[in-house]
């Protein structure tokens, strides 16, 4: 099946080495696509909740799936977040079709485009940090806990259940803070000449148009796949935000060559592929 080519491609919040994590689903969805640019918008892999015991084949697939797709061609930007925020130390730094970087500004079709993640407005993640790792912890547990709850909502033919969407929806505090940021985001982008501001960091995928007296900029959220599964996708000078629920390609497109190998012959690929 002929991959989709897409200019630009941005996910970010995958959670990469926790329970949550839905990484077969972003493998074929990687698999499905053939990008120019791949920005990782922070949050790929989460350091911070990082276990020994826990980090399955499939998490590994997504980077060697990443690895490769940079290989071919593929430019890919990782922008450092608050749960991958050890890779700031290497932060401007090039290897081969891959950079990391804290924050990118990219020229779209004669508009300037700023990505970042958005941690830099979370006081709680630099003030206190060990609140902000508990509520981490305590998210993934109440992913888990969703999962039981929707494995039995299939079995009993009902439709699946969000809790965290429930709760996030329901606090006032949580919605408040959604619009805070999205606020804060696009007003500085309109200060700054930015007609596009791209984050993460939230959770919350949107596409919504800004405007303050100033000026106006469209902002845009990558959302997650841990909840969402989705991304975004910029081709022929426009936006779309892509749900994989709504997507019935990308399934299909699962690389079979990754499924086969072993625990140790992924490690080996992605050790050899990082090193050309």
């Amino acid at each position: 099946m002929k991959k989709r080519k897409i200019e630009t491609v941005v996910i970010s919040d995958v959670h990469l080495g926790t329970y949550g994590c839905h990484a077969d689903e972003l493998l074929s969805y990687l698999s499905s696509i053939n990008p120019k640019k791949l920005i990782l918008n922070g949050d790929i892999i989460d350091i911070w909740q990082f276990r020994k015991r826990y980090f399955p084949k499939s998490h590994l697939r997504v980077i060697k799936k990443i690895i490769d797709l940079s290989t071919k061609g593929t430019e890919v930007f990782y922008i450092t977040g608050n749960h991958d925020e050890m890779l700031r130390k290497f932060s401007d730094i090039t290897m081969g079709n891959i950079h990391v970087l804290d924050k990118l500004v990219l020229e779209m079709d004669g508009k300037k485009a700023w990505f970042f993640h958005g941690d830099v407005f979370d006081a709680s993640v630099h003030h206190t940090k060990w609140i902000a790792k508990l509520g981490g912890w305590g998210y993934d547990f109440l992913i888990l806990l969703n999962r039981l709850i929707n494995w039995w909502l299939v079995k009993l033919g009902r439709e699946k259940y969000s809790l965290s969407k429930k709760i996030k929806n329901s606090v006032k505090k949580a919605v408040k803070y959604i619009n805070d940021f999205e606020k804060v985001a696009a007003d500085l982008a309109i200060e700054n000449g930015y007609k596009y501001v791209v984050c993460g960091h939230i959770h919350q995928p949107e596409m919504v148009r800004k405007v303050n007296k100033n000026g106006t900029c469209l902002y845009l959220n990558s959302g997650d796949w841990v909840e969402n599964l989705t991304s975004l996708e910029y081709h022929n000078k426009r936006w779309e935000l892509y749900h994989y629920s709504e997507d019935k390609l990308s399934p299909f497109y699962s690389d079979e060559d990754l499924k086969v190998m072993d625990y140790k012959e992924l490690l080996a690929a992605i050790t050899i592929t990082g090193k050309k």
